[in-house]
């Protein structure tokens, strides 16, 4: 049997109070729509329809290709955004799931338990449901005796009884394609707000004799639909909850969760420690047997096995197995460490590649180079890639000595095992084996110091 989604994302989220379309606004990394989009993909949906309104391109933009799209050009309620997927969806045989793409915490697990409640009863339309502690504001569920849905009553048309329940609707359904459709085209909306409630369908099936479900998800938080920034807030805390939770089930130690920021599509190997204060984000893959932080940011890097980072930042960077790198290091975008690297203090690295059990201690700046095998680059040293029109490369080979304070004006290319005296300037080619000086003689003057300090003392008593 087919299986079809749709995820409702016309909105523009007034209570947001932002220029970014609600589905759009992240939960750990990634907008909201996208972990809807992810958890379908992930219960293997066949087709995945979205139904866009305010933010329609950007919203497009972001999910891309794969997808089909509805537009629901003004938003007269949720049965009406169903709607516009009419000529796309309504023709076909399956079973759809209808959900709010401002719903990140609905987890995968959920949606296929209540897939296979819905086909086992073989309703025409299962509900999700929670146990809310405090209900206000939500609709209730009112089953019978024998627990059947009966029908959902909004809190504003709740008895004193009905008020009572705390068993809600998340807005999230799986339905019957085909009983779907027919049942939406006999939803009215002659209602306080003029809209075609999506709910309606439900009391049309009844009304019909249809088996109408309800799936209680023991996970409250999976209810959470994101309409200002105090429910994203709440969504980012319990879906870093969860994120951590699954990395040290899986064999990863986190110090302090409360205090460990780690983004969705991150990958982390068994047997990394993880300090408090770091962020990783996007698509960085850190090994096994890693050491990271304190107060460190990883984004869209890949890390190796045995790799220990301290108070450092790492944007877009690749590093090898048994490196050490910081504290209060930066490696930029296109900055690649080989095996065995030291990367020590106030060191910054950009497009520059340096080999195997080489050292760049502290105090340095590499930048569009590529810097060999088993060198030493010593304290203050720099690479002076641009000319104030250019970038140009420095090279450096295998086994050279790079003198503290030294300049490589790029391009310029040091041999193998080379050595760079200290405080020098080197503008031109170095071979192989060679010993390059490239500094100001030294001219020592008798006296004139003294002579000096006597010139701003009469300077100064003068002003």
């Amino acid at each position: 049997m087919s299986l079809y989604a749709v995820v409702l994302a016309a909105g523009q989220g007034k209570r947001m109070k932002s220029k970014l379309y609600k589905v759009l606004h992240p939960v750990c990394g990634k907008p909201m729509v996208g972990h809807v989009v992810d958890t379908l993909n992930e219960i293997k949906v066949d087709r995945t329809f979205v139904v866009v309104g305010h933010g329609a391109e950007a919203v497009q933009q972001y999910l891309g290709e794969g997808l089909e799209y509805a537009l629901q050009a003004v938003q007269q309620g949720t049965g009406h955004a169903v709607l516009q997927t009419k000529e796309l969806l309504a023709g076909l045989a399956g079973t759809t799931i209808v959900i709010c793409g401002d719903t990140p915490l609905v987890k995968a697990e959920t949606l296929q338990t209540m897939l296979e409640q819905h086909h086992a009863e073989q309703a025409a339309a299962t509900i999700l449901t929670v146990d809310m502690p405090n209900p206000a504001g939500y609709g209730r569920i009112i089953r019978d005796e024998a627990g059947h849905v009966l029908k959902i009553v909004e809190q504003k048309d709740c008895t004193p009884a009905e008020a009572l329940i705390s068993e809600i609707n998340s807005g999230t359904y799986v339905f019957d394609n085909a009983k779907l459709f027919a049942a939406l085209a006999e939803v009215k909306n002659d209602n306080a707000q003029g809209e075609y409630y999506l709910t309606d369908v439900l009391h049309i099936m009844k009304s019909a004799g249809e088996n109408v479900q309800a799936y209680l998800s023991d996970d409250v938080k999976e209810s959470i639909g994101v309409n200002d920034r105090v429910l994203l807030a709440e969504a980012e805390r319990y879906m870093r909850e969860r994120i951590n939770l699954s990395h040290m089930v899986n064999g990863v130690t986190i110090i302090d969760p409360e205090h460990t920021y780690i983004e969705k599509d991150v990958k982390i190997g068994a047997d990394t420690v993880l300090l408090p204060g770091i962020m990783l984000r996007g698509e960085t893959v850190i090994g096994e047997d890693c050491v990271i932080g304190p107060e460190t940011e990883i984004t869209n890097s890949k890390v190796g096995n045995g790799v220990e980072i301290q108070k450092s930042v790492l944007l877009e960077a690749e590093v090898g197995d048994e490196t050490h790198v910081g504290p209060f290091a930066y490696l930029r975008p296109g900055a690649k460490l080989g095996k065995g690297v030291k990367i020590g203090d106030f060191v910054e690295v950009k497009n520059a590649t340096i080999g195997d059990n080489s050292k760049v201690s502290h105090l340095s700046y590499v930048g569009d180079a590529t810097i060999g095998s088993d060198v030493n680059f010593g304290c203050g040293a720099i690479t002076v890639n641009y000319d104030g029109f250019n970038k140009h490369k420095t090279e450096v080979g295998d086994g050279s000595f790079i003198g503290s304070n030294v300049n490589l004006i790029a391009p310029v290319r040091i041999g193998n095992r080379s050595f760079v005296v200290a405080g020098s300037t080197i503008t031109h080619n170095v071979n192989d084996n060679d010993l390059a000086i490239g500094r100001v003689r030294q001219e020592n003057k008798e006296g004139y110091a003294e002579k000096m300090r006597n010139k701003l003392i009469a300077r100064k008593n003068k002003s």
